[in-house]
């Protein structure tokens, strides 16, 4: 594929994880992309493979001039910007009592405000242009809650609330949204990237058991960023994007779980439900 036609990708978060694996396999199959980091030093390997294919930018997520700079900076390297990927962010282990208000904010300034920072900057230039795709990673812990994750959950659970939203207000501009949420992949998320909060006794039969497994898991997670990055580039190229892309199979087993008891509790519930409209209700 020649450089003049194959696409460019503007992913955050490339210094670890699935965003520095998407970016490898990106640059792999010969397209372009902007690699991201707080820490430039640590994406600046990418422009091994040549400034016409790879550039390494700064850029915090919720500084809002680094993130207008960073967006320049993509569009005066290569013209445009094909493929955002929102894969910057954190986890915040605890219960939502044990998590102090300040890690709360923080959490909800990286993990949700950084996502709106990005895609609110690149969008005019989508629309412009009547093309592109976000991919916003979000986590199956943005579509189930988890004892000891409730303020990470909250903020995933936004990501994905405004992007449905928002895939309903792109689609006629040709601008395709896909919500990627990962299982447990062998990445930095459960290790030096996890902030944990003081525990709490009284919690120890739920959180406690979360931050059990937590500590147990990483690094013997069955689900392969690589393979996670193969699969987000295959959502890209379909010519059907689907709009939410669980990725392992724990991911898959919680989300057909949550489905089914979501249907068992309405169907319980189903003539309280409908009879709280006028239609239905009593007569005064």
């Amino acid at each position: 594929m020649e450089n003049t036609e194959s696409r460019v990708w503007f992913i955050t978060g490339c210094s670890t994880g699935f965003g520095r694996e998407l970016a490898k396999a990106v640059l792999a199959r010969g397209e372009r992309v902007v690699a991201t980091a707080r820490k430039v030093e640590e994406v600046q390997d990418f422009e091994e493979s040549g400034p016409e294919l790879a550039r390494a930018v700064r850029l915090d997520v919720t500084d809002p001039e680094e993130v207008s700079g960073a967006v320049d900076a993509a569009l005066d390297a290569f013209g445009r910007i094909d493929v955002l990927v929102n894969n910057a962010g954190y986890g915040s282990m605890g219960g939502v009592e044990e998590i102090s208000d300040e890690e709360i904010r923080r959490q909800f300034e990286v993990n949700v405000f950084g996502v709106l920072n990005i895609t609110r900057a690149v969008l005019p230039h989508m629309r412009e242009r009547r093309q592109g795709h976000i991919i916003n990673i979000s986590s199956v812990g943005g579509f189930v809650g988890v004892p000891g994750f409730g303020i990470y959950n909250g903020t995933k659970f936004a990501v994905e609330g405004i992007s449905e939203a928002l895939a309903l207000e792109t689609e006629p501009l040709g601008i395709h949204i896909t919500i990627v949420e990962p299982g447990a992949f062998r990445t930095d998320w459960a290790g030096r990237s996890l902030a944990a909060a003081p525990a709490i006794d009284d919690y120890r039969e739920t959180v406690g058991q979360t931050r059990e497994y937590i500590s147990n898991e990483n690094g013997n997670q069955q689900g392969n960023p690589r393979l996670a990055a193969e699969a987000m580039i295959s959502a890209v190229e379909a010519d059907e994007p689907p709009l939410r892309l669980p990725l392992g199979d724990d991911a898959l087993g919680m989300v057909r779980e949550k489905l089914d008891s979501v249907k068992r509790e309405t169907d319980a519930w189903e003539t309280t439900i409908v009879e709280t409209s006028f239609e239905h209700g009593a007569t005064e």
